[in-house]
């Protein structure tokens, strides 16, 4: 059987990065609409960083993490979670919420419907690499896709993942970023109902209590990526998801945190080289969907263009109805202040 040690594609891959409740999901399936682009959801938000703990590993290693759950997987399936996509409460099912890998979470359903068989077909391939940095197994694994599904170049989004930045652009320097927004005030609110966010902002809050800011590391970023390499499980380890307490979280909270990735954000891409980042505006995209396709595509590549793709995907990005708008005055004052260093950065009107 072929192993995923073949050369990569030859268009640069991308990293799509936002604070997540921007519309990253939205872009992720626009770009799986597109024949000759592997389009990877939130592979990294269900495998995580462990991997990169150790330098090197084996391939036989490599797939524990992404067939078997960790502590991070077990953490985020026990609440709703939108984004995963494998049918876990299906009694015909072949897993269960409980042990559903993490790979088949949402990556390879995104994939394909054959999802399983995919599973099946990649674990002895993965199992036969032999040992290397784990950045090169990641790219001998999307290449290995790439080729399975006949694709020019790969794509991976996972939500939420400029906490992660600094480590994927160090790992996949030769990535370029699409990094997708929103107005935090409308991010805020849609962070506010989701579990996993809230399940993030509760932990920072609980460990401020102990004298540790984590929100003011992101926002300095001073480290931040050795401070996120270790966070996941040393909090997991002090806090149980279930005993945190979500009743005193504020919208405020959420759009501090918000602020705090975007001002992190900011100061890595203006790292990037020239030609390296596309901006990618929400709004305009709801604005502009065929416009902003075509900016889109042309950054991966100008030979990637397909207007037949244009057409089908512009359907994909629908209008939405301001929820910031239809909060009392005093709610969106506090909202509006502790999102103000974002919204300054992003060019939001305040």
């Amino acid at each position: 059987m072929a192993t995923p040690t073949d050369r990569l594609p030859a268009i640069p891959p991308a990293l799509v990065l936002s604070t997540g409740r921007c519309g990253s999901t939205m872009v992720s399936d626009i770009l799986n609409r597109h024949p000759q682009v592997l389009s990877l959801s939130e592979f990294f938000s269900f495998v995580g960083l462990g991997p990169f703990r150790r330098r090197r590993r084996c391939g036989a290693d490599m797939w524990r993490f992404y067939s078997r759950q960790q502590r991070r997987t077990r953490m985020m399936l026990q609440g709703r979670f939108e984004e995963l996509l494998y049918p876990v409460d299906d009694p015909a099912a072949r897993f269960t919420r409980q042990n559903v890998p993490p790979i088949l979470c949402a990556t390879l359903p995104h994939i394909t419907e054959h999802y399983e068989a995919l599973y099946d077909e990649l674990g002895p391939a993965v199992c036969a690499v032999p040992k290397q940095g784990v950045a090169e197994h990641y790219r001998a694994l999307f290449a290995w896709l790439c080729r399975r599904f006949n694709r020019a170049v790969w794509a991976e989004r996972s939500g939420g993942s400029l906490m992660l930045a600094a480590r994927l652009l160090r790992e996949f320097p030769e990535a370029r970023v699409i990094h997708v927004y929103r107005d935090g005030r409308e991010v805020a609110l849609s962070m506010q109902r989701h579990y996993l966010f809230r399940m993030i902002v509760a932990t920072m809050r609980a460990l401020r209590r102990l004298g540790i800011d984590l929100l003011g590391m992101l926002r300095r970023g001073h480290n931040w990526d050795r401070v996120s390499l270790w966070m996941e499980p040393a909090a997991s380890a002090l806090f149980r998801p279930d005993r945190l307490n979500y009743d005193r979280l504020t919208l405020a909270d959420f759009g501090a945190y918000w602020s705090a990735m975007v001002e992190y954000g900011h100061r890595l891409f203006q790292g990037l080289p020239p030609g390296a980042l596309l901006n990618v505006k929400f709004e305009d995209m709801q604005a502009d969907p065929e416009g902003q396709l075509r900016r889109l595509i042309r950054f991966l590549s100008p030979e990637l263009e397909d207007e037949a793709w244009v057409n089908a995907a512009a359907t994909i990005p629908r209008p939405t109805t301001s929820r910031f708008a239809s909060l009392d005055a005093a709610e969106q004052a506090a909202v509006a202040e502790a999102c103000r260093p974002g919204l300054d950065i992003l060019g939001y009107a305040t």
